[in-house]
């Protein structure tokens, strides 16, 4: 009952915590969701097609060196603050930020000797290469970012990023609203775009630097890293997340440069387009995954049950809520998106370009639907220890997925792609959701055990 209880809503502190947290990050996503769009509409569907191309293969070889530092800094570093013990949450912090800032530099080099490769093979036109090379400014200027993200989000300085996100989404769009009157090229959008990876990557790290020595001390960084846990179980989790990570990027983040190496960039332009329209929906709950993430650990670290499994029940109820709501959006604006139509005697065509991208929404939206609804499912395992099943999960289902991208493609057409990134996100997630509620129960009843009188 207090489950439905709208008392026991606006109670539940947890849950007020993250809703209020995650309003922080929703406008800059509304708007960047906007400038997606707006871009879209000023560089035709080929030249969008190459914009994410080029954006997509460089973020992809980033991540593909990425440890993914924040997740470990929330779980080691937030654990250490609930135990109290201010050295060992430095020490997490300060060997992410030196295992990431190494990687980054790494990652800059590969996408200097690829570069090439993604011009001639995935944007399919050689003199392409240094628009790959702009991009990887971003890189460098993400040095340690996802570690000061880490930090914000364990110490609860979400409004922070969220002034950041706002900056960077309205400058950008100062920007393309010029390029726009000016009729710019894709050149100069790639530079705004750059610009406001700049501000994005860079924000975070002065905003945590500040930070830090309020939370951790003035002479947090000279901490011995001795104090971590044992080394053992963090190069674990870190490689985990790692592996994960990069699972992740081939199997769902790399899309439109699949498609591209296919069919060309008109048609990776379809589907980036897609992809942005997918954001409508994911676009209020990916706040969620970073404001969840810490409640999710420091509940299951302090075991409160009952509160783990009302928050999950709760933000479970308003993202399924969410989605159905976005997805008839979706079905019944198909019109006013995609076609043409008058308005106070003048013809009006919002996205008539890209109208053979509806068929890939559709078939995208019972997969993202599925992952959007259940979108703690990796947070809860990796607040148990547990990076390993996640990556287990969907590592085969990558493996699967990428097999048949290959033998169905060539004579199946671009909207298979589509179907088989669904079926990676209903296979991966239910099982994912299956293994981490079944955690919960087991940790819950050896605690039980453990704490009745012999």
């Amino acid at each position: 009952m207090n489950f439905l209880s709208l008392r026991g809503w606006r109670q539940d502190k947890i849950l007020g915590r993250v809703m209020k947290n995650s309003s922080y990050l929703f406008v800059s996503y509304v708007l960047g969701a906007v400038l997606t769009l707006l871009t879209a509409k000023l560089l035709g569907a080929a030249s969008f097609g190459v914009l994410g191309t080029v954006t997509v293969f460089s973020t992809s070889v980033n991540r593909l060196f990425s440890f993914r530092m924040g997740e470990m800094v929330v779980k080691y570093m937030g654990e250490a603050l609930t135990q109290g013990d201010r050295e060992r949450a430095a020490a997490s912090v300060k060997a992410a930020m030196l295992v990431e800032a190494f990687t980054s530099l790494v990652a800059f080099g590969a996408l200097a000797l690829l570069a090439p490769v993604g011009a001639f093979y995935f944007a399919k036109d050689a003199s392409t290469t240094p628009l790959f090379l702009i991009y990887g400014i971003s890189i460098l200027a993400n040095i340690v970012n996802e570690s000061s993200i880490g930090v914000l989000q364990v110490t609860n300085h979400y409004r922070s990023q969220a002034l950041i996100n706002f900056i960077q989404t309205v400058l950008v769009a100062v920007l393309l609203g010029l390029a726009a009157v000016n009729h710019a090229g894709l050149m100069v959008v790639l530079w705004v775009y750059l610009i406001g990876k700049i501000i994005l990557g860079m924000g975070p790290v002065m905003v945590a630097f500040y930070w830090l020595p309020r939370t951790l001390g003035a002479d947090w960084w000279r901490v011995s890293l001795k104090g971590l846990p044992s080394w053992r179980e963090v190069i674990r989790f870190s490689l985990n997340t790692n592996f994960n990570g990069t699972v992740t990027m081939i199997a769902r983040d790399s899309e439109v440069p699949i498609v591209s190496f296919f069919f060309g960039p008109t048609v990776a332009g379809y589907f980036k387009m897609a992809l942005a329209l997918i954001n409508l929906i994911v676009m209020p709950i990916n706040p969620f995954i970073s404001t969840t993430y810490p409640e999710i650990a420091r509940t299951f670290a302090s075991r409160e049950w009952g509160r783990l499994r009302s928050l999950l029940q709760r933000v479970t109820l308003i993202s399924a809520s969410w989605t159905g709501l976005v997805a008839v959006g979706l079905l019944i604006g198909h019109p006013i998106l995609f076609g043409q139509w008058t308005f106070m005697g003048h013809t009006v065509s919002l996205l008539n370009e890209y109208a053979p991208a509806y068929p890939i929404l559709m078939v995208l939206l019972i997969g993202y639907g599925a992952a959007n609804i259940f979108f703690w499912n990796r947070p809860l395992l990796l607040a148990q220890g547990n990076a390993g099943f996640p990556f287990k999960v969907s590592f085969w289902a990558m493996l699967g997925k990428v097999s048949l991208t290959f033998a169905l493609l060539p004579w199946a057409g671009y909207l298979a792609e589509a179907y088989l990134l669904s079926g990676y996100f209903l296979l991966s997630v239910g099982l994912i959701v299956w293994r981490g509620l079944g955690g919960i129960g087991r940790v819950e009843g050896s605690a039980q055990l453990e704490s009745e009188p012999v």
